[in-house]
């Protein structure tokens, strides 16, 4: 048996997923603990101390300990958000010699990719359920905490030319991955070389410019699978695959399981309305 001990920075309490009714506000109030909140759909208008944030979908937002915070007007009838609560373990200030790895929060701001976000955040909530408290919801919020790094150190207007096509072409991964959207396609559309885009693309982001595609398509069918009632076959060809086979077989890949299997194990959400 292989043994490893892993002394982790951060201590979660718990977390879930807020779904407005459009009445009710946001109660004052001011915790021992930090809170990490992310806004899918809809708008959340918050205030903590003397400062406003209107947190917007597709951006987080970092509540302070110590801080009282109070929501400013009623719940939209859209909203939606998860949130999170967690402690901060001073390991690193203990045991200097030990190596950190920088991870710098905004305390509110956009995030790039808000569906990897999202399904995070399931990850956690199922995770949460089960019976046996493990450390996996520190490692969960972990990966979360780094996409939003990422976003926060993201500059898709940097001066090498490469790089801002690289982003040119992961917007329009976005915007058109449910249409046959190719590295020529998108290189057509760019006016530029096929193979210089794959090139900068994979400089850019560590992975193909397929890898990418597929990636945002089985992003796009996790929500899907769990928020629609649509067949595998309707799923598969509104992200953008012509195949069912060749879809199970994608999306194996990249979650390790079939699309039922993830279906059956990552619909379990902590709901709350209030």
């Amino acid at each position: 048996m292989f043994d490893l001990k892993i002394s982790l920075p951060i201590k979660v309490q718990n977390g879930g997923l807020f779904i407005s009714r459009g009445v009710g506000s946001h109660p004052q109030r001011e915790l021992d603990s930090w809170e990490l909140i992310f806004v899918e759909k809809g708008t959340l208008t918050i205030r903590e101390n003397d400062t406003l944030f209107c947190v917007k979908a597709g951006e987080s937002l970092l509540l302070w300990p110590h801080r009282k915070h109070v929501g400013a007007g009623t719940f939209p009838a859209d909203l939606k958000f998860y949130w999170l609560h967690f402690e901060l373990n001073s390991l690193c200030d203990k045991k200097p010699d030990i190596p950190a790895s920088l991870i710098s929060l905004p305390q509110h701001g956009k995030v790039l990719n808000p569906q990897q976000v999202i399904s995070l955040f399931r990850q956690f909530l199922s995770e949460q359920e089960t019976l046996i408290r493990s450390s996996a919801l520190e490692l969960i919020l972990l990966l979360i905490m780094q996409q939003l790094s990422m976003a926060a150190n993201d500059n898709p207007q940097a001066d090498n030319s490469g790089v801002a096509l690289a982003y040119k072409a992961q917007q329009l991964i976005r915007t058109q991955f449910h249409l046959p959207v190719s590295t020529s396609t998108l290189a057509s559309q760019l006016h530029c070389n096929a193979d210089y885009l794959g090139r900068v693309y994979r400089q850019t982001f560590q992975l193909t410019v397929t890898e990418a595609i597929h990636r945002q398509r089985v992003m796009s069918a996790e929500k899907m699978l769990i928020g629609d009632s649509c067949s595998l076959s309707e799923v598969a060809e509104r992200c953008g695959f012509q195949d069912v086979g060749y879809f199970r077989k994608v999306f194996r890949k990249a979650m390790g399981l079939t699309p039922a299997a993830w279906k059956r194990r990552y619909c379990k959400v902590h709901i709350n309305s209030d």
